[in-house]
């Protein structure tokens, strides 16, 4: 159990759409996605003053470049929060939008403050390749074997977790069509619509034949990734794409993504102060940390933990996000922990819904306290692998 000397309550929790890697937010800033994010969690507590934030913590795996710069604070800026209301970007990679709604709380837990924001943003547009604007290895790593997993890339990662934890290529397959499966079939009940903010996208584009600047603006209100038509037949044509005779494919892998994602929480004190309704309190957040080579392994280390810091057991969890970085990690996680396959992404994952980073764990807690408050569950866990060898979970209880 942990110590603390009071409790954190999430009051509000959105996101924006999911859009694919050079898809629709293409032509969206980070940091203006994440002002929206954070103007859309305010909306839904108007009464409370906002100058009463004591930090906006935003997680972003590729702080460079469109999203560098502190985007916490230029971000809270941009959303017209209060000059007198700080903002830290923070980086754990994958797990950064869950590891800023945990440091947000554990603020509140401290005593430290009574209103925080925990957000995410990525945009994996901006970044011209996968590992940032700018790879700059040390090469300290290739001096001897032992490190060699910092610079696997992930997918070699997945094939390593394939390998070593038996996950097949068919089964790999078949879990990533019931991903696209259960995010089609969520979108069409509309069951995200409570965590979704939509987004109007507005484009300059240029009109060759006139020589004009033309303006097209749309909204969108629903995820970019997931595909009504995927089926295992049609995912098993593809090829493995980072080993010769891998099992890991663009299908079964998590789709590069950008998005962004918001969080606030309050004490007590707060939610009587402005007559909040709570949506959920804040449980317990762990990490831990696993072979870099095997890092889709990650969540077994942080999963126990967490737990025993929220005082539940595995059993007592109704809703589980846990990232679909590669259905062979998945899998591996699934089998080696005996979770139950019913309660893990109910809405479908990372595969079909992607994966934005930064962002994920600040969406992925929208999504997991929306849901188990649809469906009248206690206990939901956000979690996920992180790169070069870590894993995390969040805990949540609805109230």
């Amino acid at each position: 159990m942990s110590k603390q000397i009071q409790d954190a309550y999430i009051v509000a929790a959105r996101r924006l759409p999911v859009a694919r890697r050079n898809g629709m937010f293409r032509n969206v800033r980070p940091d203006d996605m994440l002002a929206h994010a954070l103007r859309a969690v305010m909306a839904d507590v108007p009464g409370l003053d906002p100058a009463r934030i004591g930090d906006v913590i935003v997680g972003c795996a590729m702080p460079e470049a469109e999203q560098g710069m502190n985007v916490a604070r230029i971000g809270a800026l941009l959303a017209g929060l209060p000059d007198t209301v700080p903002g830290m970007t923070i980086n754990r990679f994958c797990s950064s939008g869950v590891q800023a709604v945990a440091d947000a709380a554990n603020l509140i837990r401290l005593g430290l403050a009574d209103v925080m924001i925990g957000a995410g943003t990525e945009s994996m547009s901006v970044m011209p390749q996968i590992m940032g604007n700018k790879v700059a290895v040390n090469p300290a790593i290739f001096a001897g074997d032992e490190h060699l997993g910092i610079a696997y890339g992930m997918g070699l990662t997945a094939e390593q977790v394939a390998n070593r934890w038996q996950v097949g290529r068919e089964e790999q397959d078949a879990f990533a069509a019931e991903s696209h499966r259960r995010a089609a079939a969520a979108i069409a009940a509309g069951h995200f619509k409570a965590e979704i903010t939509p987004y109007a996208i507005r484009e300059h584009l240029p009109d060759l034949a006139s020589g004009e600047i033309r303006v097209r603006e749309r909204t969108v209100d629903s995820d970019e990734g997931p595909r009504a038509d995927s089926t295992v037949e049609k995912l098993g044509k593809l090829r493995p794409v980072f080993h010769a005779r891998g099992s890991v494919t663009a299908g079964n892998s998590s789709q590069m993504s950008d998005g962004a994602g918001a969080v606030l929480l309050v004490s007590e004190k707060a939610l009587k102060e402005y007559n909040l309704t709570p949506l959920a309190r804040f449980a317990g957040y762990a990490v831990g940390g696993v072979a870099p080579e095997i890092m889709g392994i990650g969540p077994v280390a942080a999963i126990p933990r967490a737990l025993e810091q929220a005082g539940i057991t595995q059993d007592d969890l109704d809703w589980i996000e846990l990232n679909e970085a590669f259905a062979a990690q998945s899998i591996a996680v699934i089998r080696e922990l005996g979770l139950n396959p019913a309660k893990i992404n109910p809405l479908g994952g990372a595969i079909a819904l992607g994966h934005p980073l930064g962002a994920t764990g600040a969406i992925r807690t929208a999504t997991a306290v929306h849901g188990m408050r649809r469906t009248g569950g206690k206990y939901g866990m956000v979690t996920m692998c992180i790169g070069t060898g870590m894993g995390a979970a969040g805990i949540f209880e609805i109230v």
